[in-house]
């Protein structure tokens, strides 16, 4: 591809705007990292069994599919190990013994960086811009109960009213590395499919399920019956997290180990009277120096390690196992 104001172009660079992506159900993803995890969930759901197993690879039903891959051949082969990826999904969809569905066939093509350039979003285009789709149900309500429950889940991010693109990014990539199974999103937040966002997670979108627009209240009433407790991060609170991570729990209502759906409010006025309700408890992370207050995405960070960590090391008989949620 050689015009960069063919109609093709122009609909990839649509997916800048929120009206872009609402109307097509498809989101940008530039650069090797976001395009390699794109083509690992192909693979993982196209490729023949028999084939070598993509290290790390996730389940892909809940997960982006891609759509199509603009690529500059210099580009492909400054990242060898996309350029194997990309040669494998070739071996699938050239290969006349695999029957794949008309949707499965991703749009490939080779283009001048001057196109690759009036697709992306990122001010230096580094060759590489992927084309994926929005998952179904990612907004709806039922959707995110089923996959709740599908797998009982331990870890959850919920990000309330966070408006910054590289906050919600770097909480949805924190979430991934904590081992959390949801990320949800709140009414308010950034929308978690604009290209800022996706940059700033780094290929997290297709490594774990993204809700947005959900109703929070709504949310924390469902998971709370079934075992899963609410932390609210707070700027002030009488528990600190580190309270929250130390052996002694008697008496308390919370653990670190606990199955968890954290609470992480707006960059500036944090979570409301109304959000912190919702919680069981309030958690507050100690300043030992003299900033103010940490970045939300920072003290996300924190949170889910907090809680990540504790379960890994949890003994089995400390820890209730978790049990199926129920709808």
């Amino acid at each position: 591809m050689d015009n960069p104001r063919s109609e093709r172009v122009k609909r990839v660079a649509a997916l800048a705007t929120r009206g872009g992506r609402k109307k097509q159900r498809l989101f940008l993803a530039e650069g090797p990292q976001p395009v390699r995890e794109a083509l690992k969930v192909w693979l993982a759901r196209y490729e023949p069994d028999d084939a070598v197993a993509l290290p790390g690879a996730p389940e892909a039903p809940r997960l982006p599919q891609l759509d199509a891959l603009f690529f500059d051949a210099a580009a492909v082969q400054r990242f060898p190990d996309v350029e194997a990826l990309l040669d494998r999904m070739r071996g699938v969809l050239f290969d006349p013994t695999i029957d794949l569905p008309r949707d499965a066939r991703p749009f490939l093509r080779e283009a001048t960086p001057e196109v690759l350039a009036a697709m992306g979003d990122a001010e230096t285009s580094q060759g590489l811009v992927a084309v994926s789709r929005i998952p179904d149900g990612d907004a709806d309500f039922r959707s995110l109960e089923s996959a709740t429950v599908a797998s009982p889940v331990s870890l959850i991010a919920g990000v309330v009213r966070v408006q910054d693109p590289g906050n919600v990014g770097t909480i949805i990539r924190a979430a991934d590395a904590a081992g959390a199974e949801l990320v949800v999103l709140a009414a308010g937040s950034a929308d978690p499919w604009s290209p800022k966002v996706v940059r700033a997670a780094a290929g997290s979108h297709f490594h774990l399920p993204i809700f947005t627009g959900i109703d929070i209240a709504e949310y924390a009433r469902f998971v709370q019956p079934n075992g899963v407790q609410v932390l609210a991060a707070a700027g002030q609170a009488d528990l600190t997290l580190h309270e929250l991570s130390s052996p002694s729990t008697a008496g308390r209502r919370v653990s670190a180990a606990g199955r968890t759906l954290w609470l992480f409010g707006n960059e500036a006025q944090g979570l409301s009277a109304h959000e912190l309700a919702l919680a069981d408890a309030a958690v507050s992370i100690p300043i030992y120096g003299r900033a103010e207050s940490l970045n939300v995405s920072t003290a996300a960070t924190l949170c889910l390690y907090a809680t990540a960590t504790a379960q890994d090391l949890a003994p089995v008989s400390g820890v209730e196992a978790p049990g199926e949620l129920r709808q």
